[in-house]
């Protein structure tokens, strides 16, 4: 049965009732859970379509949007990270197929490495995350790697699963020979975004560590006050003297690898909960067999979203692993709903996004012609002329 206020269409799309001439939002993915108010207000304003779940893998999801059966519609929302991008990776093979109302595209989830946000602007769309929604969960989550690669919680978890009492002695008489307290130590983080600074706030206030950073925009003064942390322009100055690296920024090229790595004082931990493509490791893993890495914590993995785990890091006790569950909480999961529909909501009334990520790079279109608009071709296969001189609107800002 369908939800209420939505009718299955003959290809078994949901669409609401009254539809009339209001502007159409494309929802993929799971129902409202959480924020049922909003979602109503979103009912009342406009049209939303539900696309059918058989609908959304890459091959059906590109047919549909040739074939445009959800029409013009101005929005995509996913309000879930675990549903709705079946079709995934959002390239220009798809977004070059998007109608031409287009404005907003809001996701769930803080990183959006999957998306095109640059061909988006092209197009004059907004990317919208779920920036804040995880920054607690993650920067608790942080705070437990520090814990762990100090004190070997690895190698004291699995001796005591083991049920072996020759592993559990060992473990009970040894880790203390290899373990230190966090307080007074110095962690370097990379990246003091959101979740690096709630991060560095967690770890002076619970361990008093001493706290550097490094990136490409510097705190305020005030900032850097509040969490006592120094600033260092200088990626490799920052590496040789921290304890303990951190990495919280967005995804990119490597920036553990074998020559940083060799930065680290003898002992050093290194601790990512950003992205996998920022760790070598293997580099990793052969400093850590060496010692001049003493351990190791990842939450993200370089061969994400396979589950596959590096094998050489996994069989290392000084080495915690876990599954890219550093923001899974109940609190973000609600959190990454509510700033998807809003962000949605916002767009489509010309308010300003709460967190559009490309609305800089929307302004560097602004005087020339987005492809569609200029000389690509549309959906069905039209040519788009004229010039999309109305971007960016003065709601497009992060």
């Amino acid at each position: 049965m369908a939800p209420i206020g939505l009718l299955p269409d003959t290809n078994g799309n949901l669409n609401h009732i009254n539809n009339g001439t209001r502007p159409k939002i494309l929802h993929l993915g799971d129902d409202i859970q959480y924020h049922l108010d909003i979602h109503s207000r979103l009912l009342s304003q406009f049209h939303i379509i539900r696309p059918n779940p058989t609908n959304l893998t890459r091959s059906e999801f590109i047919r549909h949007l040739k074939d445009q059966t959800w029409g013009d519609f101005s929005a995509i929302m996913r309000p879930f990270w675990n549903t709705g991008n079946e079709m995934r990776p959002w390239d220009r093979q798809l977004i070059e197929l998007l109608p031409q109302s287009m404005k907003v595209m809001a996701s769930a989830g803080a990183g959006y490495d999957w998306v095109d946000v640059n061909a988006l602007a092209e197009y004059g769309i907004l990317y919208c995350n779920g920036a804040g929604a995880s920054t607690e969960s993650v920067a608790d989550m942080a705070l437990w790697y520090i814990i762990s690669v100090f004190r070997n919680m690895t190698w004291s978890s699995l001796a005591a699963r083991s049920n072996s009492t020759s592993q559990w002695k060992k473990a009970h008489l040894q880790i203390a020979l290899k373990s230190d307290n966090p307080r007074g130590h110095t962690l370097g983080i990379i990246g003091l975004g959101n979740i690096g600074f709630a991060i560095a706030k967690k770890a002076r206030a619970a361990f008093d560590m001493d706290i550097i950073y490094y990136d490409k925009l510097r705190k305020s003064e005030d900032q850097e006050t509040q969490v006592g942390a120094e600033f260092y322009d200088n990626l490799d100055d920052m590496l040789e003297q921290s304890d303990c690296v951190l990495i919280a920024t967005p995804a990119g090229d490597p920036i553990i690898t074998a020559r940083t790595l060799a930065l680290l004082p003898r002992g050093a931990r290194v601790i990512n909960i950003a992205r996998g493509s920022l760790v070598d490791e293997e580099a990793l893993a052969d400093a850590l067999e060496s010692g001049h890495i003493s351990a190791a914590g990842l939450d993200v993995h370089a061969n994400e979203p396979d589950g596959n785990v590096n094998p050489r890091l996994s069989k290392m006790q000084n080495v915690t692993l876990t599954s890219h569950t550093g923001g899974s909480s109940l609190e973000t999961v609600a959190e990454f709903e509510r700033l998807a529909m809003e962000n949605v909501e916002r767009v489509l009334n010309g308010e300003k996004a709460l967190t559009a990520v490309n609305t800089h790079l929307t302004q560097q279109h602004t005087n020339g012609e987005a492809s569609r608009h200029a000389n690509g071709d549309g959906a069905n296969g039209e040519r788009r002329n004229g010039r999309y001189s109305d971007w960016p609107p003065t709601y497009g800002s992060s």
